[in-house]
């Protein structure tokens, strides 16, 4: 299939990107999804230079970009106001701005901002990332919650996300949200509304990833077949579910990776989504982007997985048919 297999690389942004580069064309990949862990946004928005030794360092190991990421600025635009901050951010932003959760938001939009410019330079039309959301809390109604203050969550998410999209506009790049927990779309539901929240503006998609969906009791297949138009990237990432009756859905604020999680994500292949069934959407929503592998599993060694989940998408990666199976015993 023509789909490219990708491999994102901000769980491995302890290397450099001359190191990223080498593993991924030793592991297989055509290409890599670049996370701010290995290009800087503000420089690439700036600096042709910068940005055509990123390109060559790129090209010295067979490897293309198609898509880059922002997610970690991208969450600090919601999540550091004031009266939503969390200091688990401050690990998101420049130092000098920790504990200042206006400085983080104002840093977070304009490293948005850079963002878009950054990926016109790079020459991909698509951006991956979180939002944020100041109602994250709230997924549970106790204290009870009022619609009102649903609403007011979703008009500050257009609020403070318009202006940076009008950018997007103005550089001809669109920005694919990955629906995710800890967001202001998590699910289905949240997703529409969003969705209707922004009047379908077509700047705003989606970066689909079934590894949030399927502990959460949705079928990542309807998901991709109802959201089908707003698919601008995709994530194979898998998840594995261990609901053994002492095991939650919520984690229990125990560490990924631990057996006594209701779930945990693992390498490609391992988990319970039905990539089979996923690919048969993609291909039949007409879906020709890359497939980039989000590589995360505690409990085994990452360039082992990372390897054998190269494998795994390119063995999963099928075209669709181009004649009827029974085309040939029809009558004549």
């Amino acid at each position: 299939m023509s789909r490219p297999v990708t491999l994102f690389t901000i769980q491995w942004g302890d290397l450099s990107l001359e190191e990223i580069c080498k593993l991924g064309q030793q592991m297989g990949y055509e290409g890599l999804e670049l996370s701010a862990a290995h290009l800087d946004m503000r420089r690439a928005a700036t600096d042709a230079a910068y940005v055509e030794e990123v390109k060559a360092m790129l090209k010295k190991y067979d490897l293309n970009c198609w898509a880059i990421s922002n997610h970690l600025a991208g969450q600090c635009v919601l999540d550091a106001v004031q009266w939503a901050y969390d200091p688990r951010l401050d690990g998101f932003a420049p130092a000098e701005l920790a504990g200042n959760p206006e400085g983080i938001q104002k840093w977070a939009i304009e490293e948005m901002k850079a963002t878009a410019h950054a990926a016109k330079a790079m020459g991909v039309k698509v951006v991956t990332f979180f939002t944020g959301s100041p109602i994250w809390k709230f997924w549970y109604s106790f204290p009870q919650t009022s619609e009102e203050q649903i609403e007011a969550g979703y008009q500050l998410t257009k609020e403070l996300w318009s202006p940076i999209m009008d950018v997007f506009d103005e550089c001809g790049v669109k920005l694919a949200l990955e629906v995710h927990p800890g967001e202001i779309a998590f699910d289905y539901w949240s997703t529409k509304r969003l969705l209707e929240t922004f009047d379908y503006r077509e700047t705003l998609g989606i970066n689909f990833d079934p590894s949030h969906l399927i502990w959460q009791g949705l079928d990542p297949a309807m998901f991709l077949f109802d959201f089908a138009d707003r698919i601008y990237h995709v994530h194979v990432k898998d998840a594995k579910t261990n609901f053994n009756g002492r095991n939650g859905v919520l984690g229990s604020h125990i560490t990924f990776g631990d057996q006594r999680r209701g779930w945990n994500f693992v390498s490609p292949g391992h988990g319970d989504i039905d990539f089979d069934n996923i690919i048969r959407v993609l291909n039949q929503i007409g879906y020709d982007g890359p497939l980039s592998i989000e590589w995360e599993d505690s409990g085994m060694e990452r360039v082992f997985g990372g390897t054998e989940a190269c494998e795994f998408t390119k063995q999963i990666n099928f075209s669709p048919s181009t004649v009827a199976f029974d085309d040939a015993i029809k009558n004549k």
